[in-house]
């Protein structure tokens, strides 16, 4: 988290984004924490990997581990300019980077429907860059696909909640919907980041229920014209 005027509401040009460096700058857990899996892999076979962000990725992650069919998570920087860039560097505004977590799971066992509705419902999206108190545009809300399923979940998802926010008299959502190639690289964050909730249980957090429900499932799928009818 970050409060005070380092905070930057706009996103840096390549000429002004820190330089960075060619490789990482600390050491990265073997493990994660809590479900004593690797946190860079390798994971088991069929395993997909979906990025998101939704303002500080302490409470972030912690929302993620506990669902069913998480393989494991990591705080982590994405979505910026500057290669292998540290939480100092990130908080300054001059990266680029959102505060993002890794989120590898089985697809036997949960969907990317499923992890988006506990996306949606847990933050803000129609706040910018910022979420709560956290200002700037490493807090703001992103998503980053890596399968062609995962990206039609995020529209679709994305236009059912609009509805209900909508509906609720709320705001436009302002994430950001793109696919990790795009993004760029996912750089881990430091070795006390991740977990963080779990290692300090009193830790700040600002995450948690929004009120709202995101409808998912196959009423809510597109209705399809071309389907003969039953014989």
């Amino acid at each position: 988290m970050l409060f005070g005027s380092r905070a930057k509401t706009t996103l840096p040009s390549r000429e002004d984004a820190l330089p960075g460096r060619s490789t990482r700058p600390f050491p990265v857990p073997d493990t994660h924490a809590v479900l004593g899996t690797p946190l860079e892999g390798p994971w088991p076979d069929g395993t997909e990997v979906l990025y998101v962000g939704m303002g500080c990725f302490w409470g972030v992650e912690r929302i993620f581990w506990t669902l069913p069919g998480v393989v494991t998570t990591a705080a982590g920087y994405m979505g910026g300019l500057t290669p292998n860039p540290t939480y100092e560097e990130t908080c300054t505004g001059r990266t680029g980077h959102a505060e993002t977590v890794l989120v590898a799971y089985d697809p036997q066992q949960t969907s990317p429907e499923l992890l988006l509705k506990a996306f949606w419902e847990n933050h803000d999206p129609t706040q910018g860059n910022r979420q709560g108190n956290d200002i700037g545009t490493a807090y703001r809300s992103v998503v980053f696909t890596t399968t062609e399923a995962q990206a039609a979940a995020a529209q679709a998802t994305r236009d059912a909640f609009q509805r209900v926010l909508t509906d609720a008299g709320r705001g436009d959502i302002t994430t950001t919907i793109a696919p990790a190639e795009q993004a760029g690289e996912f750089y881990y964050a430091e070795d006390y980041h991740q977990q963080y909730l779990h290692k300090n249980p009193g830790g700040y957090c600002n995450h948690g229920p929004n009120g709202l429900t995101c409808p998912v499932g196959v009423a809510n799928l597109p209705a399809q014209t071309d389907v003969a009818p039953p014989d």
